[in-house]
């Protein structure tokens, strides 16, 4: 089996589907994700969903189960079968798991939704992997949380413990190497970029010179769709971010030095001296870069992990989550605070020590 990539005729646009052993479409899981597509979830997320079906119909085909007839059991020997080294072989000794917990409840997740959709429209009896329970508690309780929290809400059955972990963040120092390691303007300028304002690649790469407000110090996130790189912002509302001068400076240097005069592009990030000239970055072209700036500098180097440093650096500063939670795009401030209200050991020894001195300023006996 294996997942392919198609481009839709008369459109730039791709997709994802499956093929069976026979290079067939698997039509169930096509006909999902053709269903997600008209959601307009994004390329990669519909290549990620392609990917972890394929994975669930090879242990249909290995347990020798028909997809519309599976329950609860079935699912939780996926789980088993997810975890094995080797799923075609039978280990006496226990060995470590072959994927994260938080991989296999993914894989879990888009599994359940493939089923919840074919339900509704009639293919299957559905999995009574559900069970509904009140809710509970959670850090943030919203303005109107008191007319909700009587309320059931549905959860997984199955759903493995997954071990917290930390966001992976860089130091002042790594992000400077990181940046005097990039060889143009224009990889500086996105390096910059992407640790001022925490904004997803897809966001940047999709950028264009009419978001850029250089006279304010501003720049708007657009969802677009129709990106010719297939560059998705993931939101779906436009927001402002707010930048330093230093910034606009090294845009200004960017398109004064580097972009070319006689390319008409509205893209920010483009292609100046390898590949489709003018045609706007994609993926694998920053995948690439950030190769390269890894080898370089000794150091993991990631897109994302900008996005982790920027969220931390403002949380540290004091800033309120509520404007943390708008600078970075969230559709909810719980996400926020799930994912970067975690103290490391240097936090609270930093905290404890500001109470210290506090004290011996203020003259209390310790």
């Amino acid at each position: 089996m294996k997942v392919q990539r198609i481009r839709l005729p008369n459109s730039e646009k791709v997709t994802w589907v499956v093929l069976d052993d026979n290079n067939r479409f698997v039509e169930p899981i096509k006909s999902y994700l053709k269903y997600l597509e008209s959601l307009q979830r994004s390329p990669n997320t519909i290549h990620s969903y392609a990917n972890h079906l394929k994975l669930y119909w090879e242990f249909l085909r290995d347990s020798e189960l028909d997809w519309t007839e599976v329950n609860l059991e079935n699912l939780a020997d996926f789980i088993s079968w997810l975890r094995r080294p080797d799923p075609r072989v039978i280990f006496i000794h226990e060995q470590e798991s072959r994927r994260l917990e938080s991989t296999i409840n993914t894989m879990l997740s888009v599994v359940c939704s493939f089923y919840d959709y074919h339900e509704r429209i009639g293919n299957t009896e559905g999995i009574d992997a559900y069970k509904n329970q009140f809710q509970l508690g959670k850090k943030y309780k919203s303005f109107l949380h008191h007319i909700n929290k009587g309320k059931e809400t549905r959860t997984r059955l199955l759903k493995l413990k997954q071990p917290k972990k930390l966001p992976k963040t860089y130091t002042l120092e790594q992000t400077e190497q990181l940046t005097q390691a990039c060889k143009r303007i224009r990889d500086k300028f996105l390096v910059c970029l992407l640790h001022e304002t925490g904004m997803r690649i897809g966001q940047a790469l999709g950028l264009r010179h009419e978001d850029i407000r250089s006279w304010d110090n501003e720049i708007q996130i657009v969802p677009r769709d129709d990106n010719a790189n297939s560059a998705r912002a993931k939101t779906r509302e436009t927001y402002t971010i707010h930048v330093s001068k230093q910034l606009m400076s090294l845009y200004s240097e960017y398109i004064t030095l580097e972009y070319p005069e006689d390319i008409d592009s509205d893209y920010l990030f483009i292609n100046i001296w390898e590949g489709k000239i003018g045609y706007p970055l994609n993926y694998s072209t920053i995948q690439a870069l950030f190769r390269r700036l890894s080898r370089d500098v000794g150091i993991e180097a990631s897109p994302h992990m900008f996005r982790h440093t920027h969220a931390t650096e403002l949380i540290r500063s004091g800033m309120e989550m509520s404007y943390v939670q708008k600078r970075l795009g969230h559709a909810s401030i719980q996400t926020t605070i799930d994912t970067y209200t975690h103290l490391t050991l240097n936090d609270l020894k930093e905290a404890y020590q500001s109470y210290l001195e506090e004290r011996l300023n203020d003259g209390t006996k310790l």
